[in-house]
């Protein structure tokens, strides 16, 4: 029998007393299952500084305080591929996030988000002291392609007012279900209730299959935005269950792989491109 998604909240009573001592107890899992889940982030501390993960298996709680677990054994053991460095410039670096991979953790873990597994891994293969990381935009889970990790809050801050401003542009590629239009389109169609924009243009199709790979620029950013309008124009993504595309075990052929934005550090313009091989190709889909 599978264990089961639970949550336990508990109050610290006696200052010194162990996180990994009362959570055990509290929830009748070993220790070492503690100190695991501590690890990938499922374990939360509320105390005078506010509520945060609390990690340091070691940390003396204080009286008053409250611990959280969140332990869902499903989530704790889901695995990742690895993240790929594309460019470092110190104050924040380019990564192409595989697809699977999250762009922020929940409370139930963070071992599988972007950001954490930047700093567990850095920049420089371990040549150089962790940094932090922070999120600037997220990209779909089972989408890949690339995403900006600042590693300052002040450059967090600087980054986030671009997409703000509309100063960074991000384009997409993607496999869909039939010859899509010769001609660019223009999908307006709402999502959620709100205003959302995607330019489509054709680049290659492929009779066999019958699929086509097609060019994606966004002026808006909207959650499934690309998936809910290529599926509502009748050209669903290849392996997008969620929005009416049967394609098996076929992952989501849907990948960021162009971003272009003036440098928030020395207002250069930057580009970063995805290598060809990380890029969705029509020859890689079979029935």
């Amino acid at each position: 029998m599978s264990e089961l998604r639970t949550e336990y909240h508990i109050e610290v009573t006696d200052d010194g007393a162990s996180p990994v001592d009362l959570l055990a107890a509290e929830s009748g899992l070993s220790k070492q299952k503690i100190k695991q889940a501590m690890q990938k982030g499922a374990v939360w501390l509320t105390d005078d500084k506010g509520t945060h993960r609390l990690r340091r298996q070691s940390k003396k709680l204080k009286s008053g305080s409250k611990l959280h677990f969140y332990y869902d054994p499903e989530v704790l053991d889901e695995t990742v591929d690895d993240a790929i460095l594309i460019a470092d410039e110190g104050d924040y670096s380019v990564w192409y996030k595989p697809r699977g991979m999250l762009s922020q953790g929940s409370k139930w873990s963070d071992h599988c988000a972007i950001n954490r597994w930047v700093e567990q891994h850095g920049v420089n293969q371990h040549s150089e002291p962790q940094r932090q990381a922070f999120i600037v935009h997220r990209l779909d889970r089972f989408a890949s392609g690339l995403i900006l990790i600042a590693h300052k809050k002040k450059t967090a801050t600087l980054l986030a007012d671009l997409f703000k401003k509309k100063n960074i542009t991000k384009q997409y590629k993607a496999i869909v279900h039939g010859l899509f239009p010769r001609d660019a389109v223009t999908l307006s169609n709402e999502v959620d209730n709100k205003p959302a924009v995607s330019h489509v243009s054709l680049l290659q199709y492929e009779e066999v299959t019958n699929t086509s790979l097609v060019q994606v620029d966004i002026e808006t950013g909207r959650k499934h935005q690309i998936r809910i309008h290529l599926s509502g124009a009748g050209f669903p993504i290849v392996g997008d269950r969620l929005y009416g595309s049967d394609d098996g075990d076929k992952d989501l052929q849907l990948t960021a792989f162009k971003l272009s934005f003036p440098s928030p550090i020395d207002g250069t313009d930057k580009i970063y491109t995805l290598s060809d091989e990380l890029q969705p190709k029509l020859n890689n889909i079979s029935d």
